[in-house]
């Protein structure tokens, strides 16, 4: 066997999940399982879902730019939109796992319906559920929007390049 065939081999055993999820903003806990994922996963893609029911503070563009920005430098990691089914993205992707984090057991009950169903639709795409670190635990997207509107610290919270963004949006916002 040559060097290609063994690559394309090993290719096509590779294991490659899909993280999906607004990210509206992208917290430090996102960033948390994306690098932990990207080393259960020999390729993680991030999938976000373009969702206008959700009424985002950011667009989906502007979160793929701060989710690029914030997994440059993990190698495996891609950073993609999608509409719909998330299992049918999965398939698109040819994706066997889809990675969802779990903060607390009020996650979880929702988390586990969500795996039943897209059990139920695509059986060959597992859910593999982690928690974040200790020190997110209690990080939301709609958390740190919660607390940054009202003035609160979110340092260490979000990415750099997120807090950057939130502060620019509110200076635009109050004119």
């Amino acid at each position: 066997m040559h060097y290609n065939e063994h690559r394309q081999e090993a290719e096509a055993m590779a294991v490659r999940a899909i993280y999906p999820g607004t990210f509206d903003p992208p917290t430090n806990g996102h960033l948390d399982l994306i690098a932990r994922g990207s080393k259960l996963f020999e390729h993680l893609t991030v999938a976000i879902l373009n969702n206008p029911i959700k009424n985002p503070l950011f667009t989906v563009a502007e979160r793929v730019e701060m989710m690029r920005e914030a997994t440059r430098q993990m190698e495996t990691v891609e950073v993609e939109t999608f509409d719909g089914l998330m299992v049918d993205f999965a398939r698109q992707k040819q994706a066997t796992a889809v990675l969802r984090g779990i903060r607390a057991i009020s996650d979880y009950e929702y988390e586990f319906q969500m795996a039943l169903m897209n059990r139920r639709l695509a059986p060959e795409v597992e859910t593999v559920f982690l928690q974040p670190a200790g020190r997110y635990s209690f990080v939301s997207s709609r958390m740190v929007k919660e607390v940054f509107s009202f003035g609160g610290d979110i340092t260490g919270l979000v990415p750099g390049n997120v807090l950057k963004r939130l502060r620019r949006q509110a200076r635009q916002s109050a004119g």
